[in-house]
């Protein structure tokens, strides 16, 4: 079934900066739209999201270029593909593209059309999106479908917030239940504790791009000793698995030999940010860590690694940014044990599923994320329960572009009877 016309806008994002849609109409009149989100600390080997630079637009940040670049080269090249052969529409893209970081189309304006191609071939077979991906790309489906466990950020710091927390989240991690029904409940009531607790402290609670609060605390680890008092004074302490996570986003208070804590006003190696991660880990029930260290901070990344691989999972973001060449080295120098996968890192949902299923062979657990710049779109969703993905990072369960991520693995888990 061949591709009818391919219609490209520019939406607002969660932060109000433009990003791409894209609207697909197939020849029997089925349709289906996709849209992408933008992150606001970035690996600096993602995929380039194009943007217009014109200042008097947006403050440069429009995507006119994009979208002119999907109606007037990419739908002229792929409009006699079949919407059912996504790796050779996506293979298409990224010759036409030609660099390395996509930086001729822009990442935005491919992986806008690849999610929209995807969505639409699985409304034309009339299947459930994740059950489409897993029948594409050839995913080995289990019996018994297993839900991810939620990476809920319920307090934002770093690039996130004006918090002053240096670390960029702080994750309450949600897994186990009866049901997902119940997990979700879970995580959502010890948002609204966390919220209570604060205001109760005198903190505002205002929101960071993540919906999670973004109190000016007084240390990096007093977000630990909150979470861990809401989550013991709740009924929730002896059902499920509720533990604590951190995404430290540490390439971001790195000077290419310390970290600055700003908060504790130190300027440390990281042999000694390794040591403050330990002690931690000895007070709080902590089950991840996410970019402990800066993406240029290999070394230490092993070093950490090699000592917590069996007791924390430890997950690559800015170190692997959804790519194979940086996974591939991960494992071969066993840097860490987990990647975040983000799809418009890479920029192809061809390549975020080669990606993926490079870390399924390796043992690698994997968590689905969205972006701080997010939309309407719940694909991530579907892609989390396509791939069995351990974790999946949507953000607080508020604010409606998160929410909507949520609202759709529940969904699905009803659909499954889970």
């Amino acid at each position: 079934m061949k591709i009818k016309s391919l219609q490209a806008r520019e939406i607002l994002d969660s932060r109000a900066n433009p990003t791409v849609e894209v609207k697909i109409i197939l020849e029997n009149g089925a349709e289906a739209k996709a849209a992408v989100p933008s992150g606001a600390s970035t690996g600096e080997n993602e995929a380039l999201e194009l943007r217009d630079n014109n200042e008097e637009r947006y403050g440069g940040k429009g995507v006119l270029t994009a979208c002119q670049n999907i109606i007037e080269k990419i739908y002229p090249s792929i409009r006699d593909f079949s919407v059912f052969d996504q790796q050779k529409v996506d293979q298409k893209m990224l010759e036409i593209d030609g660099t390395k970081n996509k930086s001729t189309l822009g990442a935005n304006a491919i992986l806008a059309v690849s999610l929209s191609v995807a969505r639409a071939a699985a409304n034309a077979r009339m299947m459930p999106l994740w059950k489409y991906l897993q029948e594409k790309f050839e995913i080995e489906q289990r019996e018994d479908v297993v839900l991810p466990a939620l990476m809920m950020n319920v307090i934002n710091g770093g690039a996130h917030a004006d918090s002053g927390l240096d670390f960029q989240e702080y994750m309450i991690v949600v897994d186990g239940f009866d049901n997902f029904s119940e997990r979700l409940r879970a995580g959502t009531e010890l948002y609204h504790a966390l919220g209570k607790e604060l205001k109760g402290r005198g903190f505002k609670t205002a929101v960071g791009d993540e919906g999670g609060f973004a109190p000016a605390l007084n240390s990096n680890e007093e977000p630990l000793e909150l979470m861990t008092k809401i989550i013991n004074e709740s009924s929730f302490v002896n059902q499920g698995d509720v533990q604590l996570g951190m995404d430290v986003a540490a390439s971001e208070f790195f000077d290419g030999e310390n970290y600055k804590l700003t908060l504790e006003e130190e300027t440390i190696p990281g042999v000694y940010l390794a040591k403050k991660y330990e002690q931690w880990l000895e007070k709080y029930k902590i089950r991840l860590i996410e970019d402990p260290f800066s993406e240029k901070d290999w070394e230490s990344w092993k070093a950490f690694t090699n000592s917590h691989e069996n007791n924390l999972t430890l997950i690559g973001d800015d170190l692997l940014v959804t790519q194979k060449q940086f996974l591939t080295r991960a494992i071969e120098e066993k840097a860490c044990n987990a990647i975040l996968i983000k799809v418009n890192q890479v920029g192809s949902l061809t390549e975020t599923m080669e990606t993926i299923k490079l870390a399924k062979e390796s043992n690698f657990k994997i968590a689905v994320s969205h972006r701080s710049g997010e939309t309407w779109d719940d694909f991530i969703a579907d892609l989390a329960i396509a791939t069995q993905a351990e974790f999946v990072k949507f953000g607080a369960p508020a604010r409606t572009e998160r929410s909507t991520k949520y609202n759709r693995l529940a969904e699905i888990a009803l659909d499954l009877g889970k």
